[in-house]
């Protein structure tokens, strides 16, 4: 099945890509590998709040997960809720050294919003 939804992934069909990690989360609620496709797939396609909350359980299975910090920013972010977002991108880039882009962008958003 993850095959399948790579194979998808990789051909940019993404939808069928999300419909098959849905379906394999399912089945493996807890693999942590899964879970971070199926986000990733999810915020390719712009499913939004389904990506927030499977980003959400990444995080919780997976506290040290720096990428999974990453994507629950990223999917918080693209809602606009960039005040939400920052204490998890900020612990991302502390955690890894990396993406601090992200939280100088989240950071930009919140003062260009409160302008």
């Amino acid at each position: 099945m993850l095959d399948l939804a790579r194979f998808h992934q990789d051909s940019g069909d993404h939808i069928a890509a999300t419909r098959l990690l849905a379906r394999a989360a399912e089945l493996e609620p807890a693999a942590v590998s899964i879970l971070t496709e199926l986000t990733r797939s999810q915020l390719r396609t712009a499913a939004l709040t389904a990506a927030e909350r499977t980003a959400r359980r990444i995080v919780e299975l997976a506290p040290a997960d720096a990428y999974g910090h990453v994507l629950l920013g990223r999917a918080l972010a693209r809602q606009g809720k960039h005040r939400e977002a920052l204490p998890h991108l900020r612990l991302a880039s502390t955690m890894s050294g990396e993406w601090q882009e992200l939280v100088e962008a989240s950071e930009e958003r919140m003062r260009s919003a409160a302008a």
